[in-house]
């Protein structure tokens, strides 16, 4: 079934743009959503892989809010209480490697590695427990003795979601007791609740948790739970390794959501357009949030920068680049508020209360709207 097309977005979300002109010049490609009929897998059937670059310049830290660092770490606990003391622990796609550290934190007497080609600083860290490797996971990789694989926000990254877990189960053959953690976005979170600045090139493979389990099965795990966290926006799957064969296809029940998504697309689109021209009567306009939803919803509502005056983020990396697709720049609270923004576009509810927190503790005149 086909859900959606988007012509001319950016490929990239979370690349570090240096100037405007460089950030409104990022490499653009389609977004061509389908949905299958049968399991509910959502993929983009337009997705070219060699028009992404992943490597030091890429940053999607999400950790700066303390909101999704508490996140982290009760994620980080769960693992550990369920893992042996000296755990050999591997994270697949561990970006700066915050959430390998935190669970080494919870584990004192376990090792392990990260990989990711975005990863930076120090290759050995946690007093010589940990190691990192800047390149993807592969083949070449091995999982000998490993006791606990994490991978988070990666899968949804991967055109090839099965032949991926598939290579994995393989490599998992030297340790069947080793023990997944994968978290990924719910699409049917975001059909159901219109997230349209969620759906962006770099996804171009989305679950709900009907086809999530069913992939994991289907390449040779036992899915011993999958719920949602992150107050529905994730799934958290845990699996191991079976010798049973694959269950049968399941039945989606997707197809509704994604057709009422695709319907009111544009409905929601202009609906934020509206609220920045409304919120523009009292002052200038910002987004709140340089990650992937930021950069999304920035390009769809202003593409030639007349609504928005720049965007918020607490990552000091982003501060002083641009958004990528627009050129918006981006600033910390305290500049925003000093260049006369009097309003900040707030996606995503979950951060809402410390947003408010950190606007009234510092005393800027700034409203949030939701």
């Amino acid at each position: 079934m086909r859900v959606l097309t988007l012509r001319k977005v950016p490929v990239h979300q979370n690349l570090l743009m240096l100037s405007a002109a460089r950030a409104r010049a990022i490499e653009r490609g389609t977004i061509a959503l389908r949905l299958c009929d049968t399991c509910g897998f959502v993929f983009n059937e337009a997705f070219e892989s060699a028009r992404l670059t992943y490597g030091t310049n890429y940053d999607n830290t999400q950790d700066c809010s303390p909101t999704f660092a508490a996140h982290m770490s009760a994620l980080a606990a769960d693992i550990a209480a369920a893992a042996p003391a000296r755990a050999h622990v591997v994270e697949i796609g561990c970006g700066k490697g915050a959430f390998v550290r935190s669970l080494l934190e919870a584990l004192p007497g376990a090792h392990g590695e990260g990989f990711d080609p975005s990863y930076e600083g120090e290759t050995v860290a946690s007093e010589g427990r940990l190691r990192f490797e800047r390149r993807f996971f592969d083949r070449d990789a091995t999982l000998a003795g490993v006791d606990v694989v994490v991978c988070r926000h990666v899968i949804e990254h991967v055109p090839d979601p099965e032949n991926m877990l598939r290579a994995l189960r393989a490599a998992l053959n030297a340790s069947p007791h080793a023990r997944l953690y994968f978290e990924t976005p719910c699409i049917e979170w975001i059909f159901r609740n219109r997230v349209v600045w969620d759906i962006f090139y770099e996804h171009c493979s989305l679950f709900s948790a009907t086809s999530l389990a069913f992939a994991f099965e289907q390449a040779g795990f036992d899915v011993t739970d999958v719920r949602h966290v992150f107050e529905g926006q994730y799934l958290w799957l845990e699996a191991k390794p079976s010798t049973r064969n694959a269950r049968a296809t399941p039945r989606t029940t997707s197809a509704s959501l994604a057709f009422e998504f695709a319907r009111d697309f544009e409905t929601v689109v202009e609906r934020w357009r509206a609220a920045a021209r409304k919120a523009a009567t009292r002052g200038k306009v910002a987004l709140w949030g340089a990650g992937a939803k930021g950069v999304t919803l920035g390009n769809l509502i202003d593409a030639e920068t007349r609504l928005l005056d720049c965007v918020i983020d607490l990552n000091p990396r982003k501060q002083g680049r641009f958004l990528p697709g627009t050129g918006h720049a981006i600033v910390d609270p305290l500049t925003a508020a000093s260049r006369g923004v009097r309003s900040a576009l707030l996606m995503n509810p979950n951060y809402r209360h410390e947003n408010e927190a950190l606007v009234a503790d510092a005393k800027l005149a700034i409203e949030l709207i939701a």
